[in-house]
């Protein structure tokens, strides 16, 4: 009975990972290292493309409502998923889509676009969605923060927080 007490207690303390495929995981492993990727403790990666100055933007909070652009692909660049193709903008709040994304647009000030590398356990996991996308699956999406359209708060200039160290 012990043992099956220590089993359960290991078990359900380790992480859930998504099973994020083979392919996926050498993709994030040779990713990680290249330059101007940033790797979050959650496994998380992305690269800053558009950073224009921070003064006075918004960054929103989990429920704000976020007007952005993205486009989303495989990592072997198959389009699945795209605002820019459809030409319209959408809007939503970090609370309401993936994991990857909420952790994403906390991080983020308007006017800036990163690329996201995101593994499958802050994306889908192990479930298919759609015609393109496998359980297990890394997705990289293109996302550009237009605006934060209610309930942001504004972070402080890089300067003002090195004048304050």
């Amino acid at each position: 009975m012990m043992l099956w007490v220590v089993a359960f207690v290991f078990a359900t303390s380790l992480p859930i990972t998504g099973a994020t495929n083979a392919k996926g995981v050498a993709f994030l492993e040779e990713n990680k290292v290249k330059e101007g990727v940033w790797v979050l403790p959650s496994g998380l990666q992305y690269k800053v493309l558009t950073r224009p100055h921070r003064r006075g933007a918004l960054t929103p909070i989990p429920t704000s409502q976020c007007e952005c652009h993205y486009k989303g692909t495989l990592i072997d660049g198959t389009e699945f998923d795209s605002s820019y193709s459809r030409g319209k903008t959408s809007t939503f709040a970090p609370n309401r889509v993936i994991k990857g994304w909420t952790e994403a647009l906390q991080l983020m000030s308007e006017g800036e676009t990163w690329e996201l590398y995101i593994p499958s356990d802050l994306a889908y996991g192990d479930s298919d969605r759609g015609k393109f996308i496998k359980a297990g699956d890394v997705l990289v999406f293109k996302l550009e923060l237009i605006k934060v359209k209610d309930n942001g708060f504004v972070l402080k200039s890089d300067s003002e927080i090195h004048s304050e160290l």
